[in-house]
């Protein structure tokens, strides 16, 4: 049975940033704050776990103070906010994603991509016709393809001007489903990831570094991209606003990430609820 610090349940907590932590403004609420605070002083461990690479995660790390562990690019960096350094870092192996790329293309036409470097202030490539959300992220705009190979990558982004995101990362699951991975991380942004990378893949390597397990975790998040980490945690949240495929697999579903949704479990499991 696992132990309960100081009255709660878990020893990790493990959340997701857009759509969960983060409201639509990219602003974290005073209630969520004071909720997390209050784990984190009954002993828990907190693990933000995003599919943002670290140089669009670090800023809101320093808004929170926080100098732990995140769990970055959908689990392909583990990085430590304290001491500003990557504990582990996977690459996508960038043969092996043109090759997926030119096969999902034969199968459902032209792409518009974008593409996350590696590294702590790895760029963001945008191509030609790729729709970037508007928001303070910085990002690089490229006109000649082979940009986008010159250097190590984390992930590429895929768009396709008819497909929406579930039936695009559907069609490419089974197309390059065997060479590459692939999720829905939010709207308008389906992902080409190693294969075998998931968020839970860093969950369990940052924990591990914790001396904690899945048993101890509750996890929150939003997207499909969260299915795995909610199969490896103990007990998964889904947000109110969450894609119905997570909702189908979370033990519960909370509030939205604009009602405080996080706080509104935090503070019924420390209340004994």
């Amino acid at each position: 049975m696992t132990s309960r610090p100081y009255g709660f349940p878990y020893k990790l907590v493990a959340t997701d940033l857009d759509g969960t932590l983060l409201r639509s403004d990219e602003s974290i609420s005073a209630r969520t704050r004071d909720a997390l605070a209050a784990v984190t002083a009954a002993g828990a461990a907190h693990i933000v776990v995003t599919g943002r690479a670290v140089p669009w995660t670090r800023h809101i790390l320093d808004d929170l103070g926080y100098d732990g562990l995140a769990v970055c690019g959908q689990g392909a960096q583990v990085y430590h906010a304290g001491e500003d350094r990557l504990l582990t870092s996977v690459t996508l192996d960038r043969q092996l994603a043109g090759l997926a790329l030119s096969k999902l293309e034969a199968e459902v036409g032209p792409l518009a991509l974008a593409a996350s470097r590696d590294g702590l202030d790895g760029e963001v490539l945008v191509g030609p016709g790729y729709r970037v959300q508007e928001g303070p992220l910085p990002y690089v705009a490229y006109d000649d393809p082979t940009e986008v190979w010159a250097a190590p990558l984390t992930k590429v982004y895929i768009q396709h001007p008819d497909l929406d995101d579930d039936a695009l990362a559907l069609a490419a699951r089974e197309t390059v489903g065997g060479l590459v991975d692939v999720v829905m991380a939010g709207p308008g942004v389906v992902e080409i990831l190693p294969l075998g990378l998931s968020k839970a893949t860093g969950l369990s390597l940052a924990a591990r570094r914790l001396g904690l397990k899945a048993a101890d975790t509750i996890a929150f998040g939003d997207m499909p991209n969260d299915i795995p980490m909610f199969a490896w945690a103990a007990h998964g949240v889904a947000m109110a606003n969450a894609h119905d495929d997570l909702k189908a697999v979370a033990h519960e579903v909370t509030a939205s990430n604009e009602a405080d949704g996080i706080a509104v479990t935090l503070e019924a499991l420390l209340a004994g609820a």
